[in-house]
């Protein structure tokens, strides 16, 4: 039994195996990349000039949304040229430019460059989908569900672990320190990408290469890849929709005493521990009993556990909420990108998973203004039980797109 753990543990790895280690550790500082201002932003914003109670809100809104706008608009046309050259030179392209991007961010001296340079961020983005397409690609179909389902704990851990880890570097060593922290970060990811990611992939010619349209006529299943793509765009929104009234509802459960931005920041961070631990054994499970069956009970998971949080009575209670959450999402997350490799040929995997980021960064704007203006029309219960009916709705879309 020992013999067989050490060569389990010790024997040669497969290159997609390796593939899979170091984009994973790539996708994690990439989620941390883009969420890890979360904490800070408008203090940040704060110190660039001098604005009224209002002008912060909106400039710290404007700021943070820009990314995802533009990732949203942009991500399609980096996926069309993932397929003529490659996925390795895009997730090159991703990390040196969000290095040097977020980098500049330590240097502003007003709110418009930060605008600027956020908005540029989201040119920069593809890291992630990109090598969600490249290990669907390179990684045997058989392996694909586990494969999937650990990748996507580095994207999602570092999405929901950014504002906490944001949070303590600009503590311990200032806003404009944290900036260049991530950027030389996210070099090594860069040298990491490029020393021990392989790819076998032959790119397509222009000739060869077909216009979306064409893709989706193309394939044997499209409404459940169109169905995967409105499904990300549900769980991104769901898992956003709270974002903005954390800090506030843990603030309104400790009766505003104790530590609370600490509570806040361990809160917001639950989701992504379980995630972590519960994901690669999701994928592995859809491999043997269906990635569809995965999904549909994930959200159905989700839906339980979203109506509870309206009514938590404790910072205890609110953070096991929050954990079981976080293991929802290691359900639906890599089966979404499971079904979405499955079911799409090679020569379009990489404008597919475009797509899918693009749904999710819309995910990731529309959560919060609906969060937001729910808890400013009514109060922060309803943002969970509004949560929970919108995932409602999805499963019955889910279900459907998912009929053979």
């Amino acid at each position: 039994m020992l013999e067989k753990i050490k060569h389990k543990m010790f024997r040669p790895r497969q290159k997609w195996e390796k593939n899979l280690f170091v984009l994973w550790f790539g996708t994690f500082m990439a989620g941390i990349a883009f969420s890890l201002v979360m904490p800070f932003l408008s203090l940040y914003i704060d110190t660039l000039g001098n604005f009224s109670t209002s002008q912060l809100n909106f400039y710290s809104g404007l700021t943070y949304s820009a990314t995802f706008l533009v990732t949203a608009v942009i991500s399609p046309f980096w996926g069309r040229l993932a397929d003529r050259k490659g996925r390795k030179l895009m997730i090159l392209r991703a990390s040196l430019g969000m290095a040097f991007v977020i980098g500049l961010m330590a240097l502003v001296t007003n709110v418009y460059q930060l605008i600027f340079l956020r908005l540029v961020q989201g040119i920069f983005s593809g890291y992630i989908s990109n090598a969600n397409a490249l290990v669907a690609t390179e990684t045997p179909k058989g392996q694909s569900g586990k494969a999937l389902g650990f990748l996507t704990t580095g994207s999602v851990s570092g999405t929901l672990f950014g504002p906490f880890v944001g949070g303590v570097i600009a503590a311990v060593f200032g806003y404009r320190l944290t900036f260049l922290i991530t950027g030389f970060i996210l070099i090594l990811v860069f040298f990491l990408s490029a020393f021990f990611v392989h790819e076998n992939y032959l790119p397509a010619n222009d000739k060869d290469l077909k216009n979306s349209r064409e893709i989706f006529h193309g394939l044997k299943n499209s409404k459940l890849v169109i169905g995967m793509l409105v499904a990300t765009f549900l769980i991104q929104l769901g898992n956003f929709s709270i974002s903005p009234i954390i800090s506030l509802y843990v603030r309104e459960i400790m009766h505003n005493v104790g530590p609370i931005t600490i509570a806040s920041g361990i809160v917001a961070s639950m989701p992504g521990i379980a995630t972590l631990l519960a994901a690669p054994r999701f994928g592995t499970l859809g491999d043997k009993i269906g990635t569809a069956r995965i999904l549909k009970l994930g959200m159905l998971f989700a839906i339980i556990v979203f109506v509870p949080m309206a009514f938590a009575g404790s910072i205890w209670q609110f953070g096991i909420l929050r954990f079981l959450i976080g293991i929802s999402n290691a359900a639906m997350l890599p089966a979404v990108q499971t079904l979405l490799a499955k079911n799409t040929p090679s020569y379009a995997t990489g404008r597919i998973f475009s797509y899918n980021q693009s749904f999710q960064a819309l995910g990731s704007v529309a959560g919060p203004l609906i969060g937001s203006t729910i808890s400013g029309m009514s109060n922060y219960n309803n943002v969970f039980l509004s949560t929970a009916l919108i995932l409602f709705l999805g499963f019955f879309w889910v279900n459907f797109a998912t009929k053979k």
